[in-house]
Formats: structure tokens, C-alpha cells, sequence
């Protein structure tokens, strides 16, 4: 017998109803934007201060004509295409300690999906204490070794998907494939959060 895994109207309204915010718009956070529109999630609120460029291409849900442009106006458009009801706070800000719980004050879950392990750090420092969930990601970087991602829970607030070592200051590249499994379970993990389901 299979396993019935339609979600209820119950649980496709928990979705729809839910505010989830990105922190960073580029290989994780443009990417996990994209899987929770298609995942059926309405209302994210988008930060990031940087602009597509060519070498962006190589993993982050951007097309070539979009080079130039505003990352959180491109993705905008790109979700839009996905699901035109999809409903978007944009953020065009580099954000800090001092602006990271303002900006997204009225989401119910983060994602952090920032370069480096200082703005990685000082997200977590504005957010955690606000006791709401968080889905971070480090080590991803390079090819191969996709068994090593993994997600597991860190205290009561934070989930942390990847493997921890595997990053660019290692002279390793973020390349689409680990960066795309890292940005699925960074959705997934948002997901079974939002519904009460086991990570």
C-alpha cells in the first residue's frame, strides 16, 4: 500500500499562511526561494544588496539576461513566473546586526543563506534570541561527497544543513550540484518546520 502524501487542506493553508524570510539571494537563498513558491509558500520576504553577475550563472536561479540587474528584482521576477500570486517583501540592504531582526520582523521562520562565516555569525547572533526558527547551511562547496550533507537540529531554534568543512576558503568553488542539494534540504527542512513534521 503506498503512503498517501497529498498534503490536507489544512496543511497546504499552514503554507500559504506562513511569512518565511531569506537572508541572501544568491546560490542557497535564490534557490530556496524557488522551491518553497513551488512548494506552495506565499509570502517570503527576500534581503540581499548585490547585483547578478556572469559568474553567478554557474548555480543560482538567474538567467543571462539578468546580468547586471538587482539580485532581489530578478528573483522577484523569475518567483512571479513561477507563481504569479506569490507575494514578496524585496530588501535591497546589506544587512547587519543592527538591521537583521528588524528587516525581518514579521517572519515566522529565517533562512540564512549568506557568504561567509562572519555574516553567517552575526545573523544567527540578531536572530536566535527572538526565539524563531532558523534554517542555516555551511560547508557545500566543491563536488562530490553529497552524502556528507546532511541536516541536523542545534539547540531548540536552529537547523543546520551541510557538512560543516567543506568550504571556499579551502580554495574549493560553490558549484550547482552541492549547492542545489544544500538549497533543497535548506526548503525541505523549511517545510517540515512550517508543518510540524520531523527534519
Amino acid at each position: 500500500m503506498s503512503a498517501n502524501v497529498t498534503l490536507s487542506p489544512g496543511e497546504r493553508q499552514r503554507l500559504e499562511a506562513a511569512h518565511v524570510g531569506i537572508a541572501g539571494a544568491g546560490g542557497l537563498g535564490s534557490n530556496v526561494a524557488q522551491h518553497l513558491v513551488r512548494a506552495g509558500v506565499k509570502y517570503l520576504t527576500v534581503a540581499d544588496f548585490d547585483v547578478v553577475s556572469p559568474s553567478n550563472l554557474n548555480r543560482q536561479f538567474f538567467f543571462r539576461d539578468q546580468i547586471g540587474r538587482r539580485k532581489v528584482e530578478a528573483l522577484a521576477e523569475n518567483l512571479r513566473r513561477i507563481d504569479p500570486e506569490v507575494v514578496l517583501t524585496l530588501r535591497d540592504v546589506r544587512l547587519t546586526s543592527e538591521n537583521a531582526a528588524d528587516v525581518f520582523s514579521t517572519c515566522d521562520l529565517l533562512v540564512e543563506a549568506l557568504d561567509g562565516a562572519e555574516a553567517k555569525a552575526m545573523l544567527l547572533g540578531a536572530w536566535l534570541p527572538l526565539g524563531k526558527p532558523v534554517i542555516a547551511a555551511s560547508g557545500l562547496a566543491g563536488w562530490g561527497h553529497s552524502a556528507a550533507i546532511t541536516q541536523r537540529r542545534i539547540g531548540s531554534h536552529l537547523i543546520l544543513v551541510g557538512d560543516g568543512t567543506r568550504d571556499i576558503r579551502g580554495g574549493l568553488a560553490p558549484e550547482s550540484p552541492r549547492v542545489g542539494l544544500a538549497a533543497a534540504m535548506q526548503a525541505n527542512a523549511v517545510v517540515a518546520t512550517l508543518l510540524g513534521l520531523p527534519i
